[in-house]
């Protein structure tokens, strides 16, 4: 079964903007899908068992061994593909825990690095998100809430709110 056919026809996925102490971004440069050769944010798809932003905690760290925590939620990319699939990608801010040395992870990731957002900009291989959030200036979130329980009926282990 290939992954395609494991994620159906609705696909959940996170991004992380990880900014360090002095403004550069962390920035991953893919080897296949859509945006190989191109930079773009450590990226990958939600697992089961896991909340959204503990999957991108997770991504960040497998593709670039930073260790990062989630300042909060940026806001959505959605899109269909040929029709048929749903394509969600959820994007959050995070901020490394320790600055440590960018790993990429190979048989993903062409490169890994921190880059100035104005660099990022001169880039040709810049992908279209990454321009989007440079130009105009996105970078505010929304703070995630874990204190709330919305009643025992539902079972929740994990329950997290980003408004």
């Amino acid at each position: 079964m290939s992954s395609r056919e494991k994620r159906g026809k609705v696909w959940l996925a996170v991004a992380g903007l990880v900014k360090s102490k002095d403004g550069q971004w962390l920035v991953v440069k893919k080897r296949y899908g859509g945006l190989k050769g191109q930079w773009s944010l450590p990226a990958g798809f939600v697992e089961a068992g896991e909340t959204a932003d503990e999957a991108v905690i997770r991504e960040v760290w497998e593709e670039t061994g930073i260790k990062c925590q989630v300042k909060g939620f940026m806001g959505l990319r959605t899109g269909v593909i040929k029709g048929e699939i749903s394509d969600n990608l959820l994007h959050f801010l995070l901020e490394p825990i320790e600055e440590g040395e960018v790993i990429h992870q190979e048989n993903e990731l062409f490169e890994a690095r921190f880059m100035a957002p104005e660099e990022l900009l001169l880039e040709k291989d810049s992908s279209v998100v990454l321009q989007y959030l440079i130009k105009n200036n996105v970078s505010f979130s929304k703070p995630g809430v874990n204190d709330l329980n919305p009643g025992d009926q539902f079972g929740y282990t994990a329950y997290k709110l980003f408004f």
